[in-house]
C-alpha cells in the first residue's frame, strides 16, 4: 500500500499515525481490483481496516458511480490512499517506540509460558542424585 501527497514531509511519519490523523478529513482509497472510494475517514485500525461516511464509489471502468451513506473497507484490499495535505502538515514527528511497547504489552508474567519456573526459582529435586539428599539420608 502506498501513502503518497504532494507535499514531502521532512520526517518519517508511520502509516497508522498518519491515517489516524486523516480522521474526519476527505481521504481517496483505491482498492487492489480497481475501485475507488472517496469519503470522509471515520476509524482505521491496527490492520487499516477503514470505515468511510458519504461515500462515492468509482468502479474500475470509471462509467459506474454509487453514493453510499457509509461503507466498511479492509485493509488488505487497500492498493492506495490519497491523503490531503493539510493533514500530512499536521501530523506529529513521532518517534518509533517498539520496544518501549513491546515491554509494555507482555504483562506481568513477561514471556513465561503456562506454569514453567522462572530460572531463578530452581527447587532441588527430592530424589536422584542431588547430594543434599544423600546428607540427610545418612544422618538418618
Amino acid at each position: 500500500m502506498k501513502v503518497t501527497s504532494q507535499s514531502t514531509a521532512s520526517a518519517m511519519v508511520l502509516p497508522l499515525s498518519l491515517i489516524q490523523t486523516a480522521i474526519d478529513h476527505p481521504i481517496l482509497i483505491e482498492l487492489k481490483n480497481g475501485e475507488t472510494y472517496n469519503g470522509n475517514l471515520i476509524k482505521c485500525d491496527t490492520w487499516m481496516n477503514i470505515f468511510l461516511r458519504d461515500v462515492i464509489c468509482t468502479s474500475k471502468d470509471g462509467d459506474q458511480f454509487l453514493k453510499l451513506p457509509e461503507c466498511f473497507i479492509r485493509g488488505n484490499t487497500i492498493k492506495y490512499m490519497r491523503i490531503p495535505d493539510e493533514v500530512i502538515d499536521m501530523v506529529k514527528d513521532e518517534p518509533v517506540r517498539r520496544h518501549q511497547n513491546y515491554r509494555s504489552a507482555r504483562g506481568r508474567a513477561g514471556a513465561r509460558v503456562g506454569n514453567r519456573p522462572q530460572p531463578n526459582s530452581k527447587k532441588p529435586k527430592q530424589g536422584g542424585n542431588n547430594p543434599n539428599n544423600r546428607r540427610k539420608k545418612a544422618e538418618n
